[in-house]
């Protein structure tokens, strides 16, 4: 963990590789603004689901790891030595995914720091690659804040109605 903060604190650009549009968003709207003092920017990427020759590629979602795996080492091309990482639910992925087969019997989050090992090490312990795996979808995340779900739905009025709830 030491080396891993080490390696963050010099970084000034972060590439994101992430599931879809809501995190897409997340990370633009209230992940960036936060780590902008500390003169960090990120550099999101959608996932690609399906090259079309000619037009637009189809984004968001993982339907398999060997997908999953070219785009990350697209990003870690483009990168070039920058700190690379992703934001991509656990829950559902794929089981042909490293490390899914072979899960501990142990508590959530200690299984996905395994699978999040095993995709690290199937990729070749990339130094500027580190893995998350959310354990809960990011969908979640919106309810620990009664102000955010309804900014993130075009809804604000409807925080006040949330706050009170939490309040409870």
């Amino acid at each position: 963990m030491g080396e891993e903060r080490s390696r963050c604190s010099t970084v000034k650009r972060v590439f994101i590789l992430v599931e879809g549009q809501t995190e897409e968003r997340f990370v633009k709207d209230v992940l960036a603004p936060e780590f902008y003092p500390l003169e960090m920017f990120f550099d999101v990427r959608l996932l690609i689901t399906k090259l079309v020759k000619h037009g637009t590629s189809f984004k968001g979602g993982i339907t398999t790891y060997g997908k999953f795996k070219n785009d990350v080492r697209r990003l870690l091309a483009e990168s070039k030595g920058t700190l690379a990482t992703t934001l991509v639910d656990y829950y559902g992925l794929p089981l042909d995914f490293p490390g899914m087969d072979t899960r501990p019997n142990a508590p959530p989050i200690e299984r996905v720091a395994h699978v999040e090992r095993n995709i690290r090490a199937d990729l070749g312990d990339p130094a500027n690659f580190l893995p998350f795996l959310a354990l809960h979808e990011y969908e979640a995340w919106l309810f620990s804040s009664p102000d955010e779900l309804p900014r993130t739905m075009t809804q604000s009025e409807t925080g006040k109605t949330l706050r009170r709830f939490a309040t409870r």
